[in-house]
């Protein structure tokens, strides 16, 4: 039986199928102009009743960026789509592959500008995939490299949603084309100086003469691995929770799993606090010399603008170079449920969750949010005394230069959460609490 033709009929029902109440998320489409997000977000500006906006990120990488942000913001017009042009810096660092830093700092962007529990939809298409698989292989990639880009992922503060994948770049600029649409043709993508483009054209096409089926076989290749993936992500999340301190982890925990499963274990654990994966070297250098050190070494591993350090047991990890500022933020949770911190301090957000451990009918609509000035204290447990956050901080083993970065809440005077970490038993949630809620404090 044929597919049916792409088109709003076809992506709600494929958006359906991933997620049966999707529209009663707020959308965010990742737009940059080209062919592909132009046939995904007028497909979603035409299924009623979405609340729809679109991203568009200016990399400043190319003479004519200005005025691709300018076609963006006049297609999203007649589209009557919300557009939002989001300028990054990309570091050309000498060595590191201009690709690679330019999405770094693309997806950097989304993760940052994603509002809470929103779906962060991606044009990615077939033949997309079918490249991407081919670079990670040729890479040495592992399990989660063949994998490549999944359907459906939880990113940042929401999630990540590639719903066209099962659709080839033919059958996409054939839809628009068909409706006289505009898009964006980057010439760039004809330099076959970049390893994707010479793969997308002098190396594909022969494949695909010789194997017209290689994009499906493929694709079945990377829901095999994407499947081995996702039991190699549930063991690491079991081996991280025997090993958790707070948003640390262990050493002795990490010590008693085998060098494979240490390594997976510290790999979900770095992906499951938002922060870049590194690459092979440094997570062998994590899970080997830095678990083995002294315990006073306190040895540490960066990468990617962050840093992995072990404090005595724990091992923790934070963004290089954050400092706490010295200001006072004011939180209205209920009208803006994700707040931006200074610096590279990354985002607080209160996120509705049936298990979570807050109750939001005992939160106050106007909190506050400021960093540490000594004194704090807050009571962790019900029927326990107050206790000094100080005192808090030093038996769970936090070391001192992360305890200056974690944002306090507080309503009026009283302090009621520390991060992620801790909060007070006025806001507990009980068994019969309607509404409830977890903090998450994200780093960029």
């Amino acid at each position: 039986m044929r597919p049916a033709a792409f088109g709003p009929r076809w992506l709600r029902a494929q958006l359906t199928a991933l997620l049966p109440n999707f529209a009663t998320y707020p959308i965010c489409v990742a737009y940059s102009g080209g062919v592909d997000s132009t046939a995904l977000l007028t497909a979603l500006a035409r299924i009623p009743r979405l609340k729809l906006r679109a991203l568009h990120i200016n990399h400043g990488l190319h003479p004519l960026a200005k005025s691709w942000s300018t076609h963006c913001q006049r297609f999203a017009r007649q589209l009557g789509v919300p557009l939002q042009v989001v300028r990054v810096r990309v570091p050309r660092t000498p060595g590191e592959s201009l690709e690679a830093q330019a999405r770094d700092a693309r997806y950097a962007a989304f993760a940052r500008e994603l509002q809470a529990d929103e779906i962060l939809m991606m044009a990615h298409q077939a033949d997309d995939q079918l490249e991407t698989v081919f670079l990670q292989l040729l890479r040495g990639a592992g399990v989660a490299g063949i994998a490549a880009m999944p359907l459906w992922v939880r990113f940042a503060g929401g999630w990540l949603a590639r719903p066209l994948l099962e659709r080839s770049r033919a059958e996409l600029a054939a839809w628009v084309s068909a409706r006289r649409l505009n898009w964006i043709e980057d010439v760039t993508n004809a330099d076959e100086r970049l390893d994707r483009n010479y793969l997308r054209r002098q190396v594909l096409p022969r494949i695909r003469s010789r194997w017209p089926a290689s994009a499906s076989a493929v694709a079945r290749s990377a829901r095999h691995a994407a499947q081995a993936q996702r039991m190699l992500e549930e063991l690491g999340r079991a081996d991280v929770n025997k090993a958790a301190d707070g948003a640390a982890v262990t050493v002795t925990g990490l010590r008693a799993l085998s060098s494979e499963r240490r390594a997976n274990a510290l790999r979900v654990w770095i992906a499951q606090g938002g922060w870049p994966v590194p690459d092979a070297r440094r997570l062998e250098e994590l899970a080997g010399p830095v678990l083995a050190a002294r315990c006073d070494a306190n040895p540490a591993v960066a990468w990617a603008g962050v840093v992995a350090r072990r404090h005595a047991d724990r091992l923790a990890i934070h963004a290089v170079g954050a400092t706490a500022p010295d200001v006072e933020l004011a939180w209205a949770w209920r009208t803006t449920p994700k707040l931006r911190l200074p610096g590279a301090l990354g985002t607080l957000a209160l996120a509705a969750d049936v298990r979570g451990p807050l109750d939001l009918a005992l939160l106050p609509g106007a909190l506050t949010v400021r960093w540490r000035a000594g004194g704090e204290r807050l009571r962790p447990h019900s029927g326990g005394p107050s206790r000094a956050l100080k005192t808090l901080l030093q038996e769970a083993k936090v070391p001192p230069d992360e305890r200056a970065r974690l944002p306090l809440i507080f309503a009026g005077p009283r302090l009621i959460a520390v991060a992620d970490l801790y909060s007070d038993v006025s806001i507990h949630a009980s068994s019969r609490a309607a509404r409830r809620a977890r903090i998450h404090w994200r780093h960029p």
